[in-house]
């Protein structure tokens, strides 16, 4: 059976998640990732460790590189980089030292990342690559043609037109290389090359998430939680600003704000809640939503219109969300806190149904595998 190599970041635990349900399927799959972060979602292989210094991490990049083409038979991208990933040269804000070592850091690992896809193409290894959000997502082009859009709550050290352009550089740089690109937000089809194709969200097992569901209780008030990672980006003041008005009428509530923590701890206190606050201006819903459901709880969330164009027409039917928007966020909010414990439940049950049925690890790691096989079959390697 053939080798995969997924790298190299820990973003969402989508690498990780997909990489365990392949290595069920039969497959010896690998994760590899520069550094962990926060979340201390697991990696098979954590490449730099902290007080390292920048020499030495990048003997130890070219060694794992070195060990990539060697060992492995596919290539598996994620977050829309590679091993050796190129910063943006420009970053608002930075010190003219700090900005000239940023524009020579940049400009070095971008010829070794073309070392690194045309190495990996000379040796006839086929390459894949998972996009997951910001990696593709462009300010300039969400201003111009979303209602609704994160571009319009952040300042421009997070989009601007320099970062919009170098991604659309990356992309087509990387689409050139890659035998397929997907992407677990639909918006993101909007940017990347034809031929992309959504693929729903696998980082979770279903049989590590049970669902816990706590909404036909009477003795106490609505417990509701949001987990931010970018306050701006996902709407939070205008969550808090909407509870607080909503308190101010009357209304009961337990506000659970879930930040800072690992996965682990996080899921701790999700399981605790009755529903969830996901995001306001991405146009879909995220990991989290998808952790959330799995453990039966109802989610909040704003979804585009738009982009379900690029999503199966039976996942647009099964959506169990209560769609808000930044306009309606308050009257969402109002809803849920008036929809009797039994309909709320009932959405529960629906929610933790749809993410059995569109986000089953194991169906997206056999489509993934299916893709894997065609393509070495193509290369005569199968």
């Amino acid at each position: 059976m053939f080798r995969v190599l997924h790298l190299p970041t820990t973003v969402g635990g989508n690498p990780q998640g997909l990489s365990k349900h392949l290595n069920i399927l039969g497959l010896e799959s690998k994760t590899l990732v520069l550094r962990k972060n926060h979340y201390n979602y697991p990696a098979d292989t954590i490449l730099w460790k902290e007080n390292e210094s920048i020499l030495f991490r990048e003997v130890k990049r070219w060694a794992a590189f070195l060990n990539a083409f060697l060992k492995y038979d596919i290539i598996h991208f994620n977050f829309g980089t590679t091993l050796f990933n190129p910063p943006c040269p420009y970053c608002p804000g930075t010190s003219l030292w700090k900005g000239v070592f940023r524009k020579i850091y940049s400009f070095y690992t971008r010829i070794l990342q073309l070392i690194e896809l045309k190495t990996y193409k000379w040796l006839r290894k086929p390459m894949f690559i998972h996009y997951q959000g910001d990696d593709a997502r462009q300010g300039d082009y969400s201003s111009k043609n979303f209602e609704y859009n994160i571009a319009s709550q952040v300042n421009d050290s997070y989009y601007n037109r320099y970062s919009d352009e170098f991604k659309r550089t990356s992309i087509r740089r990387l689409g050139h290389y890659c035998e397929q690109i997907y992407a677990v937000n639909p918006d993101l089809l909007h940017v990347l090359p034809e031929g992309s194709r959504f693929i729903p969200y696998s980082h979770i097992s279903l049989d590590d998430w049970k669902p816990i569901y706590t909404q036909d209780h009477s003795d106490g008030p609505l417990r509701i939680g949001h987990a931010p990672t970018n306050r701006q980006g996902k709407g939070t003041d205008l969550f808090l600003s909407s509870l607080d008005e909503l308190k101010a009428e009357g209304y009961s509530f337990e506000l659970v704000l879930v930040e800072g923590l690992s996965n682990v701890e996080a899921r701790k206190r999700y399981e605790t809640i009755d529903v969830l606050l996901d995001q306001l201006f991405a146009g879909w819903y995220g990991g989290l939503a998808v952790e959330a459901m799995a453990l039966g709880k109802p989610v909040l969330v704003y979804i585009r219109e738009g982009d379900l164009k690029f999503i199966p027409k039976e996942m647009k039917d099964d959506l169990p969300f209560v769609q808000v928007n930044p306009d309606t966020i308050k009257e969402g909010l109002r809803k849920v806190l008036d929809m009797p414990r039994s309909e709320l439940l009932a959405l529960a049950k629906k929610s933790r149904e749809y993410v059995e049925k569109w986000h089953d690890p194991l169906k997206i790691a056999q489509e993934i595998k299916d893709d894997y096989e065609k393509t070495l079959r193509k290369y005569n390697k199968l």
